[in-house]
């Protein structure tokens, strides 16, 4: 079938038929194009803090189930991802135009 196809099939001898076309967007750039590692440190944490909605929302709907305890575990639960976000925060992982940061080991670091 796949030789017959071959045979049988037409032949487009265009230069936009061996182009390759993504989502009806032309293409920019190389295809292994290096993207900062920022772009993917924001999207875990975009994922992290997106599942921390998901847990409230379960916590939202069994309130009256849990009580007291329900209610001092999602406390506990807000108040360590509240501590990640104020950690992230003051490492400047959230700031995309952040200098380098300061290593203590070896000196100042080097300013673009």
């Amino acid at each position: 079938m796949i030789a017959l196809s071959y045979l049988l099939g037409e032949r487009h001898k265009d230069r936009a038929t061996n182009e390759p076309y993504e989502s009806g967007m032309p293409l920019i750039g190389p295809a292994r194009m290096r993207i900062d590692v920022k772009y993917y440190l924001i999207a875990m944490f975009f994922v992290i803090f997106d599942l921390e909605a998901v847990f409230l929302f379960a916590w939202a709907i069994s309130v009256r189930e849990t009580g007291w305890l329900g209610y001092m575990e999602a406390v506990v639960f807000i108040g360590i991802l509240f501590i990640a976000l104020v950690y992230l925060w003051r490492m400047n992982a959230l700031n995309w135009s952040a200098p380098a940061r300061r290593d203590h080991k070896t000196g100042p670091a080097d300013t673009p």
